[in-house]
C-alpha cells in the first residue's frame, strides 16, 4: 500500500486537474459534451486506481485539506453575493427551489416504489432516494446512522457511502450532455456574432484571466479567512441546537454578511474577480481530490438491485432537468445552465453543480443568474427542504412498523 502524505496529496490533485485540462481539450468527445476538467481528471485517476487494487496495490490520500477547501469556496460563493444581485434573482431562486422540491418528492418516490418491486427494505429505497442523492455524503452519513440505530437497517451507513459516491460521479458526467442537449434547441446570446456577449464576472468562466496583486490577494484572503473562523464558530453555536446547520452554509452565511455589511458601511468593497480566483481554484482541488480519492470498489460491491434503483434515479434525474427544470425556468439559454447545475447537486452536490455550469459557460457564454441561483439554494435551501420531505416520508405507515 502507498500512503502519499499531505505534500505528495497536493502535487496529486495538481497533476489530476493538469491531466483533466488536457483530456479536455484535446478529446473531442470530453469537449463537446461539456465534461468539468476535474471530473475528468478525477475519474481517470480513480479507474487506474481500481485496476491497481485488483492487482493488489492500493494507493490512498490525505483528504485533510478536503474539507478546508470545500469551505474556503463556499466563503467565496459567500464574498461574491451582493444583497442587489439576490433581490434581483428573488423570484427566480423561488421557482428554481420548486423544481428542486419536486425533484426531491420524485427521487424518494422512485425509490421506495423500486425498492419494493425488488423486494427490499423500503427503507433502502429511500436511502437511495434524496437522503444520499441530494444529501450528498454528509446527509447520507447522517441518516445512515439514524436507520441502523432506530429502524434497525443493517449495513445502511456503508449503503449510503456508496449512494453518495455514484450520485457524485453520475452527477458530474450528466450534466454536460444534458445542457448541450438543451442548448441545441435555442439561440445562445453572443454566438451568433449579432449580439456583444456581457462580461463574464464571478465564476461563470474561471480560465478567464483576471489582474491581482499581492496587497489585493491578502485583503481578500484575510475575508475568507475570517469568514471560515466566524463560520466555523457559528456552527459550533447552532449545534444539537433546532437551528443547526452543516458548516458550510454558515461559512457562506457569514461570507454574505460580511461583503454586504463592508459595503453598507462604505468600509470595503470586495475584489470580485480575486474572489472568483481563490473560489476556482478551490473548488477545482476540492473536486480533484474528492474523484481521485473515489473508491470506485464500493459501487462494484453495491448489490444489483440497489445499482439498478440509483441507474433509474440517474435517468430521472436527466429526464427532469430537460422537461421540468428547463421548461419552468425559461426554456433559455440560462435555464439550460440552470438544468446542468440541477444534475450536479441532485445527485452528487453543489461543488459538482458549479463545475458542470463553469464547463457550459466557459464553452457558450456566461450566465450570470444561474450563478447568483444555483449556490443560493444548493447551499441554503436545500437540505432544509430535504430534511422536512425525508420526516414527510418516514412519516408514512410504510415506515411505521419499522
Amino acid at each position: 500500500m502507498i500512503q502519499l502524505d499531505f505534500y505528495g496529496t497536493l502535487v496529486a490533485a495538481s497533476l489530476v486537474l493538469l491531466l483533466g485540462r488536457g483530456l479536455v481539450t484535446r478529446v473531442g468527445f470530453l469537449r463537446a459534451y461539456n465534461i468539468p476538467e476535474p471530473v475528468a481528471g478525477g475519474l481517470l485517476v480513480a479507474l487506474v486506481l481500481l485496476i491497481l487494487r485488483l492487482l493488489d496495490m492500493e494507493v490512498r490520500f490525505d483528504t485533510s485539506l478536503q474539507t478546508p477547501l470545500m469551505l474556503t469556496f463556499f466563503a467565496t460563493i459567500g464574498l461574491s453575493a451582493d444583497f442587489a444581485s439576490l433581490k434581483k434573482g428573488g423570484r427566480v431562486v423561488g421557482i428554481f427551489l420548486l423544481a428542486v422540491t419536486g425533484l426531491l418528492v420524485v427521487q424518494n418516490a422512485m425509490g421506495i416504489g423500486l425498492a419494493t418491486a425488488l423486494g427490499l427494505d423500503p427503507l433502502m429505497g429511500l436511502l437511495t432516494g434524496s437522503v444520499t442523492l441530494a444529501g450528498g455524503h454528509g446527509t447520507g452519513a447522517a441518516w445512515g446512522a439514524t436507520f441502523s440505530e432506530k429502524y434497525g437497517l443493517a449495513s445502511a451507513s456503508e449503503l449510503a457511502m456508496a449512494s453518495a459516491t455514484f450520485g457524485l460521479v453520475l452527477g458530474g458526467l450528466i450534466g454536460g450532455p444534458v445542457a448541450r442537449l438543451l442548448i441545441k434547441r435555442i439561440h445562445v446570446p453572443g454566438c451568433n456574432g449579432q449580439e456583444k456577449p456581457r462580461v463574464p464576472k464571478g465564476f461563470e468562466q474561471p480560465n478567464k484571466e483576471r489582474s491581482i496583486t499581492p496587497f489585493s490577494f491578502i485583503e481578500t484572503l484575510a475575508l475568507i479567512a475570517v469568514s471560515l473562523l466566524a463560520g466555523n464558530l457559528l456552527n459550533g453555536m447552532l449545534r444539537e441546537t433546532a437551528f443547526e446547520l452543516p458548516t458550510f452554509v454558515c461559512v457562506l452565511f457569514v461570507g454574505v454578511i460580511l461583503r454586504n455589511g463592508l459595503s453598507a458601511f462604505g468600509l470595503y468593497q470586495v475584489f470580485e474577480r480575486e474572489v472568483s480566483v481563490l473560489g476556482n481554484v478551490s473548488l477545482s482541488l476540492f473536486l480533484a481530490i474528492a474523484l481521485m480519492s473515489l473508491k470506485l470498489w464500493d459501487l462494484a460491491a453495491l448489490a444489483l438491485p440497489i445499482f439498478i434503483i440509483l441507474a433509474a434515479q440517474t435517468l430521472v434525474m436527466a429526464l427532469f432537468a430537460i422537461f421540468v427544470t428547463f421548461r419552468i425556468m425559461g426554456s433559455n439559454y440560462d435555464a439550460a445552465v440552470l438544468a446542468a447545475g440541477h444534475c450536479g447537486f441532485g445527485l452528487g452536490a453543489t461543488p459538482t453543480a458549479i463545475a458542470n455550469m463553469q464547463a457550459v459557460t466557459q464553452r457558450y457564454g456566461p450566465s450570470q443568474i444561474a450563478f447568483l441561483v444555483v449556490p443560493m439554494v444548493g447551499a441554503f435551501f436545500i437540505d432544509i427542504v430535504n430534511v422536512i420531505v425525508i420526516k414527510l416520508y418516514l412519516a408514512m405507515p410504510l415506515f411505521g412498523a419499522a
